[in-house]
């Protein structure tokens, strides 16, 4: 199916998590072989950030330099709320990415990671006006946004820059009801406003391909061949008006899984429908952190604690047992948005008293600081 203008099939390669040798650079040589692998079934489309470090140098060696430019459509991202002082250091990202990746121009061009207080940056040094211009001048082809926010902050975004083509949008079953991450809710959003959608995360980070037994072993009785992600990848993929479902994989083994079952995509069919929902009850089970991240708490509390998102952190660690994920989780959450760790809460009890879901917050950041440090 056609989406502005580009026939594009479902599987998007991510370039977030690229291999890597021992010495921690990039496996280019690997990367090389995924390329061939993933444009030899069809797929075109490749997804990098310049805050993604080495990722546009190593799709250049990989793609851009092996390849003609009309065989795929590479989409980079602009994050002028890292480091940027002044609107000419945010337009020296986009500068950078051109460089960096020798792509000429960008099929699709983001604006990185918009939400809470991320989004004024782009206001703030014009940013919009900016990459319309490039549109222009033809070096941009299509204008959107990457979003990790509310359905309600999606919402203004969207009625303030009608003129955005796409929205990049963190969505998977596990997240669909989610009240932290909301993905049913921003997804209505963005259909509402009549955009298509780029999806990322279908997977959680690679953690819906080892879910909790219980979820595994729904999967696993309705189909004992299909792989685990391919059922995250194929839920997100069977939404209406997707562009592609963008899978960050990390080498060949999971490039020639994923593009042996989206090769010939086929939506889910009704019973396979069904167990994704059954799926989605079963982890809903699954005793954790009852958190609806309203933040009331955060409001009270005299430490300015992290509370919604170390209890987030320690919620995946109990969901997927990946102490790494949780602890990436909780540095976002809890350190990036200027919060203070569990352990510094003097458990005065504030927190308690306006919580809305009666959560014993006080003894569970003491059991989150014992899992996470």
């Amino acid at each position: 199916m056609a989406y502005l203008g580009e026939e594009i099939k479902k599987l998007g390669f991510g370039l977030m998590r690229l291999p890597k040798k021992n010495d921690e650079s990039i496996d280019v040589e690997q990367v090389k072989q995924m390329v061939d692998l993933f444009l030899s079934k069809g797929f075109t489309y490749f997804d990098t950030a310049w805050a993604y470090p080495g990722s546009e140098d190593a799709i250049r060696q990989a793609l851009v330099e092996r390849y003609p430019r009309e065989k795929f459509q590479l989409a980079t991202k602009n994050a002028a709320w890292i480091n940027c002082k002044t609107r000419e250091d945010a337009i020296a990202q986009f500068e950078t990415s051109l460089k960096q990746t020798g792509a000429g121009y960008f099929d699709f061009y983001l604006l990185h990671n918009l939400g809470e207080g991320r989004t004024k940056f782009f206001e703030d040094f014009d940013m919009w006006n900016f990459v319309f211009e490039q549109k222009k001048a033809g070096k941009i082809k299509h204008v959107g946004f990457s979003f990790h926010s509310t359905p309600e902050e999606l919402e203004e975004i969207l009625n303030k820059h009608p003129e955005a083509e796409f929205v990049q949008l963190q969505i998977n079953y596990a997240d669909w009801e989610n009240h932290a991450i909301q993905s049913r809710g921003v997804y209505e959003v963005a259909r509402k406003h009549g955009k298509p959608v780029v999806i990322m995360e279908p997977v959680k980070g690679g953690m819906l391909a080892n879910p909790p037994d219980a979820v595994a072993e729904v999967f696993k009785k309705a189909n004992p061949d299909a792989s685990l992600a391919s059922w995250a990848i194929r839920f997100s993929a069977s939404l209406d008006g997707v562009i592609t479902v963008l899978s960050g994989m990390s080498n060949l083994e999971q490039m020639q899984n994923n593009t042996s079952y989206m090769e010939n995509f086929q939506p889910l069919n009704e019973s396979e429908r069904e167990t994704v929902k059954e799926a989605q009850r079963v982890m809903a089970t699954i005793p954790i952190i009852p958190c609806t991240t309203c933040n009331y708490c955060a409001k009270v509390c005299p430490q300015n604690i992290g509370i919604s998102g170390s209890f987030t952190a320690m919620n995946i660690l109990t969901l997927y047992r990946d102490l790494e994920k949780a602890k990436h989780q909780e540095e976002w959450l809890v350190k990036w948005h200027d919060k203070k760790p569990a352990g510094d809460c003097i458990k005065c009890g504030a927190c308690e008293k306006v919580c809305p879901q009666h959560i014993q917050i006080r003894k569970e950041l003491v059991n989150v600081h014992k899992a996470l440090g």
